[in-house]
């Protein structure tokens, strides 16, 4: 196994142990998990600790199934350093976003990789459009779509999920990885303009109080 294999297994490492962790100690899991009126009250470690935290080993098996499957691709394009500074990045802005989203609702918690891992899904498709998803749907398809739910997701408060979170992560690791390659505006401007559409929709919609 090499260097770059080993960041991948050493960020599921962490989430495992954090989060076997969470399982057994519920005040642990109470202490670390996000919430906004613990957040507004100081505790700003929580908006990325959370992130390492899961409810159940099924939600865990999820995120880090998916983190494995697309780590790879980022890690080709822009080295293992640079996955970590996205994967980091997204964190912190699944996080963001949800506090800008449910600042006025103390009692909201959450926990989950899922804003960092949809930020490298979204940075995978970035940086390859045209790959295959189930063998069958384009990544660009797949990323537009899966933003364009997680608005539904936002507004009909669908399901005990954090679709705050996974945009913010998308935003996160869209952003992240157009300033680590800018090139790729110039390269692909269609595919960076097309996987910006529900990113501006949201900022619209939000503005418009339509959400």
């Amino acid at each position: 196994m090499d260097s770059i294999d080993l960041v991948t297994v050493g960020i599921i490492a962490i989430n495992l142990l954090v989060s076997i962790k969470g399982f057994n100690d519920v005040n642990f899991f109470d202490r670390y998990k996000f919430s906004v009126g613990a957040i507004k009250a100081g505790q700003k470690e929580r908006m990325f600790s959370s992130g390492f935290l899961h409810v159940d080993f099924s939600h865990l098996f999820f995120n880090m199934f998916t983190l494995f499957f697309f780590a790879p691709i980022v890690i080709a394009w822009l080295g293992a350093v640079k996955f970590v500074i996205i994967y980091v990045i997204s964190l912190i802005a699944g996080s963001l976003l949800s506090m800008v989203f449910h600042k006025d609702e103390d009692y909201y918690t959450a926990v989950g990789a899922s804003g960092a891992v949809t930020g490298i899904l979204y940075a995978a498709i970035l940086l390859d459009p045209w790959m295959q998803i189930n063998f069958i749907i384009p990544g660009w398809v797949f990323g537009i779509g899966y933003l364009i739910y997680s608005i539904y997701g936002m507004k009909s408060r669908l399901g005990n999920i954090g679709h705050t979170a996974h945009f913010g992560g998308a935003v996160g690791g869209y952003a992240t990885t157009l300033i680590l390659m800018p090139g790729l505006a110039l390269q692909d401007p269609l595919m960076v303009g097309l996987l910006a559409i529900p990113i501006v929709a949201l900022f619209v919609l939000q503005k418009l109080g339509k959400i």
